[in-house]
């Protein structure tokens, strides 16, 4: 079992910054993908950003350029630093790990809204 655990969402207004923090807990040794979905309202849950299962990078393109997604070294945090927010980045964001089981890990969500 694996536990996330997120934190750093809140209010923001338009091209403003917020970072947002994930840590994993439990067998967090066997996470193979770790990254960030989100969910508007209404909307599907999609994908954000996420380190691959070996090591590399996926941005989905609105927010290529304005998002980073970061992890520490012992590759059981991961982070997202979000510059130049726009309105419609508004979204629940969760953070999702995968395990060498292929078993999908959610975190529990953290709102960001941004304002115009």
């Amino acid at each position: 079992q694996v536990q996330l655990v997120e934190s750093g969402g809140g209010l923001v207004q338009a091209g403003g910054s917020l970072r947002l923090s994930c840590a994993a807990s439990g067998n967090s040794f066997t996470i193979t993908r770790m990254g960030w979905y989100r969910q508007a309202p209404g909307k599907q849950r999609e994908l954000v950003a996420l380190f691959t299962s070996v090591g590399t990078t996926m941005y989905t393109d609105s927010v290529k350029g304005r998002f980073t997604i970061s992890r520490g070294n012992a590759k059981n945090s991961v982070y997202l630093q979000m510059n130049n927010l726009k309105p419609e980045d508004t979204a629940v964001y969760y953070c999702n790990a995968l395990n060498s089981l292929l078993s999908d890990y959610w975190g529990q969500g953290t709102q960001v809204t941004v304002s115009s």
